[in-house]
């Protein structure tokens, strides 16, 4: 199944007593598959109404451009730009719209940059029968929702302070370069775009002051970043 509007299921609002109200959802999955099960779970509460199914980040923002959808239900990685990146851009497109990321990364790191870029939601797609209708239900009426696993382990270890000035992210960015990764690698395994994995790094050799890789993996190794050797040869 390709990006497409949806036209909604017979019978959604024909109830001859007091209308339901709708919650109106865009679904956005790069897996054709998985976005055909998602839609039959959707599809099974009475109140939801899925307008548009997305297989990309740009479907899925023009998606919810035309719709102005209550809810965006967004996988973290798809083709076609980095979803954390997009999800303020959404945010600010479509104010009235709320955002929940279906993901299988399990990483605390992942979901505290997804809520802190505005999701409402963060659903593991492991658990997506039993959590993904209660978090687009919060997320319509404008509360979070975290899967409890993950939410339990974000409070049981905050993260460390990160050396030397640098971001979390740019820790994070700093591993992978010190374990050999290409920029665009990195952008794949953080699911950011090239040019912005080129910008973290400018800013880590900046703050550093060190502007080979045999630096950076020297003061990886030093931090206790990454341990012994790296990945691949250089």
């Amino acid at each position: 199944m390709s990006d497409q509007d949806v036209t909604p299921r017979d019978g959604a609002g024909d109830d001859e007593n007091a209308p339901v109200q709708q919650i109106r959802i865009v679904l956005a999955d790069d897996h054709a598959v998985i976005r055909s099960g998602l839609r039959m779970l959707l599809d099974n509460e009475s109140d939801f109404e899925v307008v548009a199914e997305a297989s990309d980040v740009e479907s899925a923002r023009r998606y919810v451009r035309g719709h102005h959808p209550d809810v965006l239900v967004l996988d973290l990685n798809m083709p076609g730009g980095s979803s954390l990146e997009a999800i303020p851009v959404i945010r600010d497109e479509s104010p009235d719209t709320q955002i929940v990321v279906l993901t299988m990364q399990q990483e605390p790191a992942f979901a505290r940059e997804a809520l802190g870029a505005g999701a409402l939601g963060y659903v593991l797609k492991e658990a997506a029968d039993d959590e993904l209708v209660e978090a687009v239900r919060r997320a319509a009426v404008g509360e979070s929702y975290l899967n409890p696993r993950l939410g339990a382990r974000i409070a049981s270890e905050p993260p460390p302070g990160p050396p030397d000035d640098l971001s979390e992210r740019e820790v994070d960015v700093l591993r992978l370069i010190a374990l050999g990764h290409t920029n665009a690698e990195i952008a794949e395994q953080l699911y950011l775009s090239v040019r912005t994995v080129e910008t973290h790094r400018s800013h880590i050799q900046q703050k550093l002051r060190l502007s080979t890789r045999a630096e950076l993996v020297g003061y990886a190794l030093e931090r206790g970043l990454i341990s012994g050797g790296t990945d691949r040869d250089s």
